[in-house]
């Protein structure tokens, strides 16, 4: 286990954390949707979205996932990988790089540093294997509230993309 502030702490995932990210994720999206954001990421529930369940177990088994939790209970995840996802517009690194595919905290546990902690987290794991470069894309819509947290996060805008009408941006961290 990793200790990170606000006595957050950070572990690696499994399988077993699928049906925790999944509520997240779900949670998230109703979060969103109250706030009238219905572009980032629609408005079903992540869990009933064909190839939903079967993406998260998939990132549990096929990627390194990492989960917060506080007190025991898991509170945010993170999926690294070794480039973006192949169902994205988004280019491979020339060089070796460590990928955020997922980033999502329970929205009841907001404001306590958990994506800051699991961002962390990706910057160890990066090191650890001897790379250099940490990449993460994310939805610019909204007046780019979320490429402004990565920016606080130590990123730097990369490209923006489109995905169809979906506007993306990605973002890069060097972690020599």
């Amino acid at each position: 286990m990793n200790d990170t502030t606000h006595g957050i702490r950070t572990r690696p995932g499994s399988l077993a954390d699928a049906p925790a990210i999944l509520d997240m994720l779900d949670g998230a999206v109703i979060w969103m949707n109250q706030r009238g954001n219905t572009q980032q990421w629609g408005t079903t529930p992540y869990s009933r979205k064909p190839g939903g369940v079967a993406r998260v177990e998939g990132y549990t088994t096929a990627n390194a996932p990492f989960i917060a939790e506080l007190d025991g209970t898991p509170v945010g995840a993170l999926v690294l990988d070794t480039g973006p996802s192949p169902q994205m517009p988004i280019a491979p690194a020339d060089e070796p790089e460590r990928y955020v595919r997922l980033l999502v905290s329970d929205r009841r546990y907001a404001g306590r540093g958990i994506g800051a902690a699991l961002l962390e987290r990706a910057v160890e794991e990066t090191r650890r294997a001897g790379v250099e470069l940490l990449r993460v894309d994310c939805w610019a819509g909204g007046g780019g509230e979320l490429v402004a947290y990565y920016e606080r996060n130590g990123f730097t805008p990369a490209e923006p993309f489109l995905s169809g009408a979906w506007p993306g941006q990605v973002l890069t961290r060097r972690v020599a």
